[in-house]
């Protein structure tokens, strides 16, 4: 999908600069919606009545004050896109997906479905936004393999779930299969109209500093689309003359299903699918990314590097994490534990501007959370594990535990 360059380019960058605030967060639709306000550089052909936005984006952009000091940076922001509608990033590109579909039925368009293959958060989004506009849904999800608060969102809005004995990578091949022969319409991230909202996360991390650029942008990833995606919002931005540059981008896989990671370290510019192996950030448990090419050209357009995080690091950088205040979901742990590794390595500066990307709500992996601190995890160590301590109705014994706790801080 190509915008009219020219055409936006009747507007200086000071006044798209301008338009943009003055739209952000209001309540004049659509364009209250961090997407939607900048719908001419994303999707400018909808017709307002047939936009289906939940308010997603206008996410917060949180300093990160405490756990930055702990890992050696003064200028850490996470920004939390899982405050979103559905609980994830995924609400970005699905608003414009689902309303250009929508438009399409109106003018004829004929598809049995909506479908996807998911790892969770995207089928979550799909269900919900299918939902409000009332186009039926179907997703395609790995039996076993995703926690109980994202399989029930796409049942709570009644999407045709359909749990196979498979990976996420076996899941993708059949339901590219059924958009190939025109079964479904495919709402999974190599579809270019889900790119078109999601780059609006890179516009808005630039408007929440007061269009000033970060340094460096830490993505977790999986499947691959959002560095496309934030590559894509940069671009679009320095075009436009809204931005002079593009901060620097770390695409961070899980040790466990890390084909990018692979092939970076070989010199390589394209991945060879792998069994991605289980592991706790189960969104990106990914051997087959779709959208690696486009990914390794945001890489080389950004200056980016790959990294990789074990379990271990993962789980002690959620734990971390949350002791400063956040609630940090698996994926979101991966890019801190492998932001952490650049820190102590020095390729990131210390008083260098950092934005990690938090893809999903922490609530999401609650059973995550539980079992670290109940330290039933197997193979890890729950070196910071809180569990609740049970005691009976009794004064003494209350006085005694706090006392106790707080003796050892």
């Amino acid at each position: 999908m190509e915008h009219d360059i020219e055409a936006l380019r009747t507007r200086s960058g000071d006044e798209w600069r301008k338009l943009f605030d003055q739209r952000y967060k209001g309540t004049r639709w659509p364009y209250g919606s961090g997407v939607w306000g900048k719908r001419e550089w994303v999707m400018p052909t909808v017709d307002d009545d047939l936009i289906v936005s939940m308010d997603e984006g206008g996410t917060n952009l949180f300093w990160a004050e405490r756990y930055g000091k702990q890992i050696g940076l003064s200028d850490l922001w996470v920004k939390l896109c899982g405050n979103s509608h559905s609980g994830s990033f995924k609400d970005l590109g699905m608003t414009v997906l689902v309303s250009v579909v929508r438009q399409a039925v109106r003018d004829g368009l004929r598809v049995q479905a909506v479908a996807c293959a998911s790892t969770g958060d995207t089928s979550a989004s799909l269900a919900a936004y299918g939902a409000a506009a009332g186009l039926p849904v179907v997703v395609l999800l790995p039996r076993g393999k995703i926690t109980t608060g994202q399989l029930v969102q796409p049942l709570a809005h009644g999407a045709l779930v359909l749990g196979l004995d498979t990976d996420f990578d076996g899941c993708m091949a059949i339901v590219k299969r059924l958009a190939q022969e025109e079964v479904v319409y495919l709402a999974n991230s190599m579809n270019p109209l889900r790119i078109e909202g999601q780059k609006t996360v890179a516009i808005e991390i630039v408007q929440q500093f007061d269009w000033e650029v970060p340094d460096w942008v830490i993505l977790p990833s999986g499947n691959l689309g959002n560095a496309s995606a934030l590559h894509a919002g940069f671009k679009m931005m320095m075009d436009l003359g809204v931005a002079s540059r593009m901060p620097r981008l770390v695409v961070a896989q899980a040790e466990a299903a890390n084909p990018m990671y692979r092939a970076w370290i070989a010199g390589k510019r394209e991945i060879e699918p792998i069994r991605a192996a289980t592991t706790l950030a189960s969104a990106i448990q990914i051997g087959n990314p779709v959208s690696a090419p486009r990914a390794f050209r945001a890489l080389d357009a950004m200056n980016g590097i790959v990294e990789q995080a074990s379990e271990q690091e993962l789980v002690d950088a959620a734990a971390e994490a949350d002791a400063t205040g956040m609630y940090t979901c698996p994926h979101t742990a991966v890019g801190l534990a492998v932001l952490k590794k650049l820190v102590q390595r020095g390729v990131i500066g210390k008083t260098q501007r950092v934005v990690c990307i938090s893809t999903a709500h922490g609530l999401k992996f609650t059973e995550f959370k539980v079992r670290y601190h109940e330290a039933q995890l197997e193979h890890i160590k729950s070196t910071r594990a809180n569990p609740a301590v049970i005691l009976p109705p009794d004064y003494d014994r209350v006085s005694e535990a706090i006392q106790q706790r707080f003796a050892r801080a």
